[in-house]
C-alpha cells in the first residue's frame, strides 16, 4: 500500500461489500496490529489470540472505559467480529495469513463486558484498600 488514501479507498470498498463494520474498525485493527507487533522482540506473524490481546490492550489505552461503546458503534460486538475484519483485509490484500490462520482463532477471545467494564483497569483503589 503506497498511501493512507489508498488504504482508505480499499477499506471503503470493503465496507461497501460488508457493511457490518464501519471503516474506523479497519483502521483501528491495523493500528492495534502495529501496536501488537511493536511489543514483540522482533517482527513476526501474530496469531489471532495474540492479536486479540493487543486489540484489548490498545483499546483500553486509546478509549479507556468507552472501548465497548466505540466498538459497538463500529459494529464490533464480540472478538469474532475482529476475525471477520482481519479476513476481509486478507481478502483485499491488505494483510497476509498463514495456512493455519482461521476465523475461529478469534472466537471467544475475551468478553467485552468483562474486559472494558467489569474488570476495566481504572487505576484507582477503592478507599481504604492498598
Amino acid at each position: 500500500m503506497e498511501s493512507k488514501a489508498e488504504f482508505y479507498e480499499v477499506v471503503e470498498g470493503i465496507a461497501e461489500r460488508d457493511p457490518r463494520y464501519k471503516p474506523e474498525a479497519y483502521s483501528f485493527l491495523m493500528l492495534a496490529l502495529n501496536h501488537t507487533v511493536a511489543l514483540l522482540d522482533s517482527p513476526r506473524h501474530v496469531s489471532g489470540q495474540e492479536l486479540l490481546v493487543g486489540i484489548r490492550d490498545y483499546a483500553i489505552d486509546q478509549f479507556g472505559p468507552m472501548a465497548k461503546t466505540v466498538f459497538h458503534h463500529w459494529g464490533v460486538n464480540e472478538t469474532r467480529d475482529f476475525g471477520h475484519i482481519v479476513f476481509n483485509l486478507v481478502q483485499s490484500g491488505l494483510l497476509g495469513k498463514t495456512d493455519s490462520d482461521r476465523i475461529e482463532d478469534f472466537t471467544n477471545g475475551f468478553d467485552f463486558e468483562t474486559a472494558f467494564v467489569t474488570e476495566y483497569p481504572w487505576g484507582v483503589q477503592p478507599e481504604g484498600k492498598e
